[in-house]
């Protein structure tokens, strides 16, 4: 067990470096937590990614709450989330400002074109790892392709996947006839029921007490309705950022006029360049809102407390869900039926993850990615396939490296990250 240095460590470097969106920070959570340190058995690692996938939200940052509370208690839940969310907070902020002020983010571009082939070395090895420790059966292999061409191919809702997986595998287990395993003691005791009520509605009304100070100090301008905007959008995300981008973005501009057509697509181009979930898209939405409406107060001010208000309604519910849920998840992996169920649920795992590696695959390596339907029209279910002309030679070199280092020569993750964040400025640079 690390002490708590040693654990706010290794999640600050997570934080400083969870780029390429919920795969590759979930790769390097497994990297750092279980194959490097051993703070985890492989099965708990999984065990919590099942739970932290059945929830709304950023998975990625609810993995890290989960992670830290195994290692120490609710401040070790705390201060890993926080630290997962707190560096690319503090990177959108200031990129967001400097958008405000200057409306220009094309600088950006080529700034992190080296990060994302690195990162993609990174989710390929963890895809590959992954499936060869949980596959174990031609049941569960089944699950994880079943899984990808759900999402890949069909495009059906994510949440339904990972349920389906899980009913798959339950139904599964109990024809088989297993039962309560005894061998498997729960690690956690489960708390009183009135201790965790109390707790939930602590939590609940720490995640909405700004909406009560900005009601007292007259709503802040347009603040308080976007707190309960993005409060609400907080317990529907499931599935992640992109889940929800299209109707953030409907509601930011033709709703509330929140944004300028087109401003939501330059806050994502900043969000992807910025480490931690990709939701933090919606702190750039946050920052514009404080930026044009609040009265009284420089507009960057404003805009910072816009900003850190979104990100309290979008990441304060994911730690409410991990210690409301967590020693009741903790002691199912004694009851062998729902471990079935959870196991089934990490093969439809391997498959979103593989689903999600491919998908940023064909983004890093190709200009241009369409999506081909096979009923006709842009909402049939279809596939994603790039065009062969638009491959970036300099993206495909530079993951070649990045792969070679990593898997073939065994380099640090830091260096390799450091090397090909160094060589993608340099070509932008070069105007390569």
């Amino acid at each position: 067990m690390p002490s708590f240095a040693e654990m706010t460590k290794v999640f600050a470097r997570v934080g400083l470096l969870g780029f390429g969106g919920p795969a590759g920070q979930i790769a390097m959570m497994h990297r750092a937590l279980v194959e490097e340190r051993r703070w985890l058995s492989e099965e708990r690692f999984l065990h919590a990614l099942n739970y932290c996938m059945l929830l709304p939200g950023p998975e990625a940052q609810q993995l890290a709450t989960y992670a830290g509370w195994l290692l120490h208690g609710v401040r070790g839940g705390i201060v890993a989330g926080l630290l997962f969310v707190l560096p690319g907070l503090a990177v959108i902020i200031a990129l967001s400002a400097a958008y405000a002020l200057h409306q220009d983010a094309s600088w950006l571009n080529g700034l992190f074109f080296g990060l994302k082939a690195a990162v993609l070395s990174i989710v390929l090895q963890a895809v590959v790892r992954l499936a060869a420790k949980t596959l174990k059966t031609p049941f569960l292999r089944a699950i994880a392709v079943l899984a990808f061409i759900a999402l890949f191919v069909l495009a059906l809702p994510f949440p339904l996947v990972v349920l389906g997986a899980g009913v798959a595998g339950y139904l599964r287990a109990r024809r088989s006839g297993v039962e309560k395993t005894a061998a498997q003691t729960p690690a956690v005791d489960r708390p009183p029921l009135l201790q965790s009520l109390a707790s939930l509605l602590f939590w609940v009304a720490v995640w909405q007490l700004p909406l009560l100070i900005l009601w007292l100090l007259g709503g802040g301008g347009g603040l308080s309705s976007m707190f309960a905007f993005f409060s609400q959008m907080a317990l529907v995300t499931f599935g992640g950022a992109y889940a929800v981008l299209a109707y953030v973005a409907q509601v930011a501009v033709a709703q509330y006029h929140w944004l300028k057509p087109g401003e939501m697509l330059d806050g994502l181009a900043l969000a992807e360049t910025t480490p931690g979930p990709l939701v933090l898209v919606l702190s750039f939405v946050g920052f514009m809102v404080g930026y044009r409406t609040v009265p009284g107060i420089d507009p960057v001010l404003g805009g910072i407390l816009g900003s850190l208000l979104t990100a309290w309604a979008t990441f304060v519910p994911s730690f409410i869900w991990i210690f409301a849920g967590a020693p009741y998840i903790e002691r199912l992996r004694g009851n062998a039926s729902l471990s079935a169920a959870l196991s089934a649920i990490t093969a439809a795992v391997v498959g979103v993850i593989a689903n999600l590696a491919l998908w940023f695959g064909l983004h890093v390596l190709f200009a241009e990615v369409r999506h081909l339907a096979f009923f006709g029209g842009e909402a049939a279910p279809g596939i994603s396939w790039p065009l062969p002309a638009s491959l970036n030679i300099a993206a495909l070199a530079l993951f070649a490296v990045s792969a070679l280092l990593l898997l073939r020569l065994k380099v640090g993750m830091v260096k390799v990250l450091a090397m090909t964040a160094a060589a993608g400025l340099l070509l932008h640079l070069l105007g390569l």
